[in-house]
């Protein structure tokens, strides 16, 4: 299993500089963050440290030799979207840079992309899954002739009436996985297991790893706090936000040693990356690094 970190958090620092970072940390891999430009900006998706929309042979060829140089392992390429979006015209221009991140990862030899089902907004699971084959097929297609896999992360993508209200991802539940494993079918589909997500969802995150152990394509390695006693004035059906806090591996109520335990259990060999959203981590370029380096020294008692 190899250890890294997902680039979103490093908001001012270049690829190349967020390399040097993970090298002299003791990392193995990054999950690097490839958001189109400006229009399409989420707070928790950071820049888009690759540019796949002009990304050239000669560019690859350079960054695949920074990464043999500094011994680092690129996991995915990741673009986190609502592909399942109501409005056609936003839909498909998600779709076109999902495709440039595939091309993009193929072309590095990475040939993994780590994103998001989606969810068609004020409509149930149930109708979401009559879309779901006509939205994804395509997409599947593609990476099929491109050798990419495409993992799903689990996060319902549902914190607060700003951010993204009510969910925008239906592929949140052992449940929804069944289901839509079953719809789309593709090999190339699987899992960006994040065990924080279930959490606060009040669901099992050890036992769905066996179930689900040839479709684990990677692991986003992220903490969860409840704050108990919001949760007893607002209840589970509030926004998320208002009762459980991101923090950094070890900080939070996640039984790590189960879950690595587990992972090590299935012959996970894939990559699992710290996903930094702990907002006292957040402040300054520093505070990251900061963050990244707790989680780091934590999961590395685990993970050698």
């Amino acid at each position: 299993m190899k250890l890294g970190l997902l680039t979103a958090a490093f908001r001012e620092q270049t690829l190349e500089e967020i390399m040097d970072f993970a090298s002299e940390t003791g990392l193995d891999c990054l999950e690097v963050s490839c958001s189109p430009p400006p229009g399409f900006f989420r707070r928790d998706v950071g820049p888009g440290h690759i540019d796949v929309l002009n990304l050239s042979e000669e560019k690859a060829k350079e960054i695949r030799e920074r990464c043999e140089d500094k011994n680092i392992r690129i996991s995915s390429l990741a673009w986190y979207a609502n592909h399942l979006d109501p409005d056609p015209e936003h839909r498909a221009v998600c779709h076109a840079h999902l495709m440039k991140v595939m091309d993009a990862s193929a072309m590095l030899g990475v040939n993994m992309v780590t994103t998001f089902i989606g969810r068609v907004d004020g409509k149930t699971v149930t109708e979401n899954l009559k879309v779901l084959e006509e939205a994804w097929t395509p997409l599947l297609r593609h990476a099929e002739e491109t050798g990419v896999r495409i993992a799903i992360e689990n996060c319902p993508m549902w914190f607060t009436d700003e951010h993204w209200p009510g969910g925008k991802n239906i592929m949140t539940t052992p449940a929804n996985w069944r289901k839509v494993f079953e719809i789309l079918g593709s090999p190339c589909l699987g899992l960006n297991f994040d065990p924080s997500h279930f959490v606060w969802q009040q669901l099992d995150y050890i036992r769905p790893i066996y179930e689900f152990r040839d479709r684990i394509f990677h692991v986003h390695f992220k903490d969860t706090r409840i704050l108990r006693e919001r949760l007893a004035d607002v209840g589970i059906m509030a926004n998320p936000g208002e009762y459980m806090l991101a923090k950094v591996p070890g900080l939070g109520e996640i039984d790590w040693p189960a879950f690595i335990s587990a992972l090590a259990d299935i012959g996970f060999k894939g990559c699992g990356v710290i996903e930094l959203e702990d907002r006292a981590f957040e402040d300054s370029p520093e505070s990251v690094r900061k963050g990244i380096r707790l989680g780091t020294r934590y999961l590395r008692n685990f993970i050698i």
